[in-house]
């Protein structure tokens, strides 16, 4: 799979069970404790009555798990940020912290996100075959990935940033949820898309108002407060003082 490795997020998933999981989190609870948790609390909607070790219930735990508990190596100060950032967000925020850290545990998710929120924009509706085309041309002609682009779709369906457009298959935006309105917020949205990008270095405004964030009004911080974030990194090209974004070497990897 080109640049992406794995695809991983395979299975439709619901806003609810990220807060659950991420409130769980929150209490304190281990790994172990809240597998278990998420298990009971799966167990009639996924893999009922099968082995939920070859299901979807277990495929939908390790999503949950590995977006707010065991998170990919190098994420772990980012999700402790986001569990104190999310103790006192609005329902909006803690929306756009679930969506930033479901890219930074997998790109694919991502790079779902950026093919639908160009689509909008282009031409205001996402058509399910359109985005599974531009995927496959990117990653490969696989059928896993045509499967995994149309859960990732429905999940967006279900969080409600996405609606039915009439015709089958085809979406248009919800509108847009106004987020960030903390410093600490934007900021760490900034430092999780750049994990999400690998580091790529991109304006503010490319990594909070780009296709990726397309269910989202999100307003980056000023530069001031950028340079006065120790984790990131700030090059300034030109007269007109255009700034690209990075992180600080610390965090890479």
């Amino acid at each position: 799979m080109r640049g992406l490795g794995q695809i991983g997020f395979s299975q439709r998933i619901q806003l609810d069970w990220l807060e659950y999981t991420a409130n769980l989190a929150l209490a304190g609870n281990t790994r172990a404790e809240i597998a278990a948790e998420l298990n009971a609390r799966l167990h009639d909607k996924l893999s009922a009555g099968s082995d939920p070790k070859r299901g979807t219930r277990h495929k939908a735990i390790s999503i949950l798990t590995k977006v707010w508990v065991n998170v990919p190596k190098g994420r772990e100060r980012l999700r402790n940020q986001a569990i104190e950032l999310i103790r006192s967000a609005s329902p909006d925020d803690r929306m756009c912290i679930h969506w930033c850290m479901c890219m930074a545990a997998y790109p694919f998710f991502g790079q779902v996100a950026h093919t639908t929120g160009r689509l909008l924009r282009l031409q205001g509706t996402a058509g399910a075959a359109q985005v599974q085309r531009r995927l496959r041309e990117q990653l490969g002609e696989r059928e896993t990935v045509a499967r995994a682009a149309r859960r990732v779709l429905r999940s967006y369906i279900d969080w409600g940033v996405l609606r039915e457009a009439g015709a089958k298959g085809v979406y248009r935006g919800a509108g847009k949820r106004p987020v960030g309105s903390s410093r600490e917020l934007s900021l760490w949205a900034i430092q999780t898309v750049l994990v999400a990008k690998r580091g790529q270095r991109q304006s503010p405004d490319a990594l909070l108002q780009g296709p990726h964030m397309f269910p989202f009004a999100a307003h980056p911080p000023s530069i001031r407060e950028m340079e006065t974030c120790d984790e990131l990194e700030l090059t300034h090209h030109g007269l007109d003082n255009d700034v690209l974004v990075g992180l600080a070497d610390r965090t890479t990897g």
